[in-house]
């Protein structure tokens, strides 16, 4: 989360006013889906929108931080969130790489495509902590 101090920057409050109504709906509608739509259930209408709006909320997460990225006046920060997003991004691709490989040449279990994104926000913790190292800031996280 963000600290005290960069909540008093707009462009982290309308961030953080984007991302929570977005991770509710992210939360309720996996809870609805998984819910109504049983595992490898026919295929229709119903079952087709209530698997795909969890993805709607994804979309809006990367829709909201590409707005915090376009509204942060100070470069500084913006420099710092776009570091997080490239070490994010790199934990990302490196991860599925190797792991597919894997899966192409030994026995591990499958990587589902639906556990990339959550993996791409948890390196932004990476990115975090590669900022603090290297520049002595994480920036507006605490």
């Amino acid at each position: 989360m963000f600290s005290r101090s960069s909540m008093k920057n707009p462009a982290y409050r309308r961030y953080t006013r984007r991302m929570l109504p977005l991770s509710l709906l992210y939360v309720g509608a996996i809870m609805l889906a998984s819910w109504l739509v049983h595992d490898r259930s026919t295929i229709s209408a119903v079952s087709v929108g209530l698997a795909l709006l969890p993805g709607l909320a994804i979309l809006g997460w990367i829709w909201a931080m590409a707005r915090l990225l376009i509204e942060l006046d100070d470069e500084f920060l913006r420099l710092l969130e776009v570091r997080k997003f490239l070490v994010a991004t790199g934990v990302t691709l490196a991860a599925c790489s190797v792991w597919g490989l894997l899966e192409i040449y030994t026995n591990v279990p499958r990587l589902p495509v639906f556990l990339v994104f959550p993996l791409w926000a948890m390196g932004l913790f990476v990115g975090m902590l590669v900022n603090r190292i290297t520049l002595g800031t994480a920036g507006a996280c605490a």
